[in-house]
């Protein structure tokens, strides 16, 4: 599972490094945070596309979904692009996806973010009750959160019943990765795939002016051609139990100038 895809470098950080540990892992199963794949603010076809192209099973998305506006009809397509879960009903999009023997849920937190959603608990529960009659080997969920304690939260109340929760949205990897007392694999942020040097993949000076100013200003994303991040985790699951046997995080850094 992939951390947010900023940008341009992004996008190209994870066409670098995903086919190569798709092939060194030998993966089964990939699922990317796409909701900042296009210029920092949605998904757009040809993002997605990339994304795809990459080496992603399942595109997740967040507060971002719907930035782009061309793309909002594609959600309710055929591609395994997927939306928080817990957006009021006639919402454009799904929140959860099976593909064989994996099933991807996407909820978005409440606290710091966004207001007007359903309660992720309460979804996410009655999501993976549906899944009872016909359960799959795994259940991966993509929390979309703003507050640690919401994510660590959502682990504990998961615990068991899913193979792993892991939070996206606030860019920056924790160090907290494990498998929870009944089986579920859990860290608090993936982290994100982008730009080293900026300030969680937006450009240094656009953030330095909304603390410095308080006035509005729009953020670009750092397309600094230098180092870049990756940031994900590998997740074993034993297909028997749909419980986690581990998960360990992966991170990896270059130079896109020499890519």
């Amino acid at each position: 599972m992939v951390g947010d895809i900023v940008g341009k470098p992004g996008r190209k950080m994870l066409r670098r490094v995903l086919p190569e540990l798709k092939r060194e892992l030998e993966l089964d199963f990939v699922v990317v945070n796409g909701e900042n794949a296009a210029a920092g603010f949605g998904t757009t076809e040809g993002t997605a596309n990339e994304m795809f192209d990459a080496g992603a099973d399942v595109i997740s998305g967040g507060n971002h979904t719907f930035d782009q506006r061309d793309f909002i009809p594609a959600l309710d397509g055929e591609w395994p692009v997927l939306r928080p879960a817990n957006y009021p009903e006639g919402t454009p999009g799904r929140g959860v996806v099976r593909i064989g023997k994996v099933a991807v849920i996407n909820v978005q937190g409440r606290v710091f973010m966004p207001e007007g959603l359903d309660s992720p608990f309460v979804v996410a529960n009655r999501l993976i009750d549906e899944m009872q009659d016909d359960p799959p080997a795994v259940i991966l969920v993509d929390f979309h959160t703003e507050a640690t304690s919401e994510q660590a939260a959502m682990g504990w109340y998961l615990d068991g019943r899913v193979s792993a929760v892991v939070g996206t949205h606030t860019h920056v990897g924790t160090a907290d990765t494990k498998v929870l007392p009944r089986g579920t694999a859990f860290v608090t942020d993936l982290g994100m795939t982008g730009p080293v040097n900026s300030v969680i993949g937006s450009r240094v000076e656009d953030v330095l002016a909304r603390f410095l100013t308080a006035m509005p200003r729009r953020l670009n994303v750092a397309e600094d051609p230098g180092p870049a991040q990756f940031n994900a985790v590998i997740i074993d699951v034993d297909e028997r139990s749909g419980l986690a046997n581990s998960i360990e995080r992966v991170d990896r850094f270059l130079d896109l100038r020499d890519a």
